[in-house]
């Protein structure tokens, strides 16, 4: 009887202080909006600038779909989660490419903004976005660390 007497207040004290530090009043946190500009930190290094391209690219296309961030990440896991993305919101190879390019040419023009890439560089990179294949763009976007 006594460790049941035991379990009984240390479950109640459990829920009294869980109540006490605001947990009645949990929300969720609100999905931000992929169309806002993403605040650039002061990169160091090729992977941390690749990090943020990569992040903002993922705001763009989401901003272009009229998904959230969450969606386009998971829809980027693989090409066949990308399928089923395409399928389900009913979107075209072609619009894929489309949003696919638009959302890196976003982000290698916010990098430049940011002074995380030179012109030089961000002009080599758009170069490339524009004219890779893009099961390319997706393998190498699945290469980049983090």
């Amino acid at each position: 009887m006594r460790a049941i007497a035991l379990a009984t207040a240390a479950a109640v004290t459990l829920v009294v202080v869980y109540l006490a530090l605001g947990g009645a009043s949990y929300s969720p946190a609100k999905v931000a909006d992929p169309c806002l500009p993403r605040a650039w930190r002061n990169p160091q290094g090729v992977g941390a600038v690749a990090e943020q391209v990569v992040l903002s690219a993922i705001d763009g296309a989401a901003c272009k779909l009229g998904v959230s961030r969450e969606a386009i990440v998971l829809a980027f896991a693989n090409r066949a989660s990308l399928q089923r993305f395409a399928r389900q919101h009913r979107i075209t190879g072609r619009r894929l490419e489309l949003m696919l390019r638009s959302g890196l040419l976003r982000a290698v023009d916010d990098a430049e903004r940011a002074g995380a890439l030179d012109r030089t560089v961000a002009d080599l990179v758009r170069g490339l976005v524009r004219r890779v294949p893009v099961g390319g763009l997706l393998d190498l976007l699945q290469q980049l660390p983090g």
